[in-house]
This record gives structure tokens, C-alpha cells and sequence, in this order.
């Protein structure tokens, strides 16, 4: 019993890296968000594509969730111009790519499921109970010699389809969690993608962008 609801309370969380220079960061924030929306957004939907790279990756046409994803990408790429959010190290080839600087920075996407509130003779409202986490660490390099953009390039084109690939993995792979979806028509589950910055001490602060 008490094993099952620790389980209630810590939602799965996937973990997925970007990575990209300063002119791709949204195409490739977008891109990845998209993905993880087209496996999780269950109305019935028209299958649409938009290229990000030299990949073609899945699209979810909704004004309201493409107006969300726009704006946090957005706020991310201002985050990461911001002189408080340069990385003082470059990454390295092969693993986050290379380049001369750049930034860190987050995006957490989390699913919740709408349920009744208990209370005493009548129910009082609903609460959001959280049933599912993304989190895409992104990390952005600028390349300053064209060896380096090229290197770059091939980082991000990799990055990006091995963080795809996981995507389609992991939401096939799991999907006991997932709730029961009682409505028809329209998103069942409410969702929020909020923006973090990594600080000295770790990926975990989060600022107010909701």
C-alpha cells in the first residue's frame, strides 16, 4: 500500500538533452516539445510535419498549445542570450557538442489529471494531480571558426535525433500511468511547460513562467 502511493506522488519524468547554437535553439526546442506533444495530446488529430534540421518532425496543429510552446521557446532564447545564464565552460566534442560558450537552460512539460476533491458531504472543486514529466535540458554553443560550426552542426542533428528517438521509446514504452480518458473531444489532461535556469548548484531552479 504505502509503495503504491509513494508512486502516485512521484510521477514518471523523462530526461532529454537539446542541443543547438544560438540561431537554432527554438527551431530545435520546438521541435522536441512537438514530439513529446504529438505522443501525449489525445484528440483526434490531422497528421502534419515541420522540418527541424535534416530531420522531419512530427507537428500538433493547436493555436492554443503552438502559442504556449512559442512563447516558453522564445523566453528560453532570451534566457540563454542573458549574460547570467552563459555557460564559463564550453562542452566538449561528442558529448554536448563544442563551440566557444553559450548557455544552459530547461524546459519541464507536466501532465496532470482533473480529480474530484474530497470533502466532507459535498465535493469542493477539483484538484490538478500531476501523472507525467519532460524535462529538456538544453545547452547552446556558439561556434566562433567554421571547424567549429561544423562540428557543431553534426552535434546538433545527433543530439537531436538520438533525443527523438527516446521520445517515441518512452511514451510507447510507458503508458500504464496514463489516466483514464473520460472526455471526448477535447484535451483531457491539462498541461503546463515551465522554464527553469541551471545555476551553479544543479538544474533546478525555476523562475515564474507559467
Amino acid at each position: 500500500m504505502r509503495h503504491d502511493m509513494m508512486e502516485q506522488r512521484s510521477p514518471p519524468e523523462f530526461i532529454l538533452d537539446a542541443f543547438a547554437d544560438p540561431a537554432s535553439v527554438r527551431d530545435v526546442v520546438k521541435g522536441i516539445l512537438h514530439t513529446i506533444f504529438f505522443h501525449r495530446y489525445f484528440p483526434a488529430l490531422t497528421p502534419r510535419t515541420r522540418p527541424v534540421l535534416d530531420l522531419t518532425l512530427p507537428f500538433v496543429d493547436d493555436v492554443e498549445l503552438e502559442t504556449m510552446i512559442e512563447q516558453r521557446t522564445t523566453a528560453l532564447a532570451r534566457q540563454l542570450e542573458s549574460p547570467e545564464h552563459q555557460s564559463t565552460t564550453p562542452p566538449r566534442p561528442g558529448s554536448s557538442g563544442s563551440g566557444g560558450g553559450g548557455g544552459r537552460g530547461q524546459v519541464t512539460v507536466q501532465f496532470f489529471e482533473k480529480k474530484r476533491r474530497k470533502a466532507w458531504l459535498v465535493a469542493r472543486g477539483d484538484d490538478e494531480v500531476c501523472w507525467e514529466n519532460w524535462t529538456v535540458r538544453v545547452t547552446v554553443a556558439e561556434p566562433r571558426t567554421e571547424s567549429e560550426r561544423a562540428k557543431v552542426r553534426r552535434a546538433m542533428e545527433q543530439t537531436l535525433l538520438t533525443t527523438v528517438m527516446k521520445i517515441v521509446t518512452y511514451a510507447n514504452a510507458h503508458k500504464d500511468h496514463i489516466p483514464p480518458i473520460t472526455a471526448q473531444g477535447s484535451n483531457p489532461f491539462p498541461y503546463q511547460i515551465s522554464l527553469n535556469h541551471k545555476e551553479n548548484t544543479g538544474w533546478a531552479t525555476r523562475i515564474g513562467i507559467y
